[in-house]
């Protein structure tokens, strides 16, 4: 692959991941199948899976969360697959989808929380390095045998923790660009459950 190919494939994939990440499954689904806004199913207003789920059940929430894992997973898999991991390219391929489903472009500026397409992002790394691992690792740790009962002090710690060990894994591995990305989609992650309203605030 010639090196203006090569350019224009990191562009395609930066750009569509974010634009992908923006793209909220979640409201889609919902509105189809209740004809609701899914922000109002939930307490803390979240376009996201989690809501999809008590909004429509437990095979659509499954859609869901399908959806917005692979909007993350199949553009870090190309770039896996086809160029170069070590490129710091490749963290903006990784950071991109999350980073969309943040911001929320498509929804008035109110993204997601971003669990799903972090879990997809970290997995679509697996060719090159299991960065993922130490995430479903803490989650199940603190969803089972040491159980956090708050999903939103669960999720911080768990992302704090699997970040931390993703960079290292990563580094460890050479992959500079990949250890920079899973602090990055972590410290996303961290931010947009620290700031996210609670019921009191959206009601009032």
């Amino acid at each position: 692959m010639n090196a203006l190919m090569t350019a224009l494939l990191w562009t395609a994939l930066i750009a569509g991941g974010f634009l992908a990440g923006s793209v909220y499954f979640a409201k889609l689904i919902t509105a189809w199948r209740t004809g609701k806004d899914v922000c109002e199913a939930g307490e803390d207003g979240n376009p996201g899976a989690a809501n999809t789920f008590h909004a429509c059940g437990r095979t659509w929430g499954f859609v869901c969360f399908l959806l917005d894992f692979l909007k993350g997973f199949v553009p870090v898999l190309i770039a896996t697959l086809v160029l170069d991991a070590s490129a710091w390219e490749y963290a903006l391929v990784v950071i991109a989808p999350v980073l969309g489903h943040a911001a929320g472009i498509f929804n008035r500026g109110h993204g997601g929380k971003c669990i799903s397409v972090s879990f997809g992002v970290l997995a679509g790394a697996l060719p090159v390095s299991p960065v993922v691992l130490p995430l479903i690792v803490c989650y199940l740790v603190f969803s089972l045998p040491l159980k956090i009962r708050s999903h939103t002090a669960r999720t911080i710690v768990s992302f704090a923790l699997a970040g931390a060990a993703g960079a290292v894994i990563a580094l460890c591995m050479h992959l500079t660009a990949l250890a920079v990305a899973c602090a990055v989609v972590s410290a996303i992650v961290i931010f947009k459950h620290c700031t996210a309203p609670k019921l009191s605030e959206r009601a009032s």
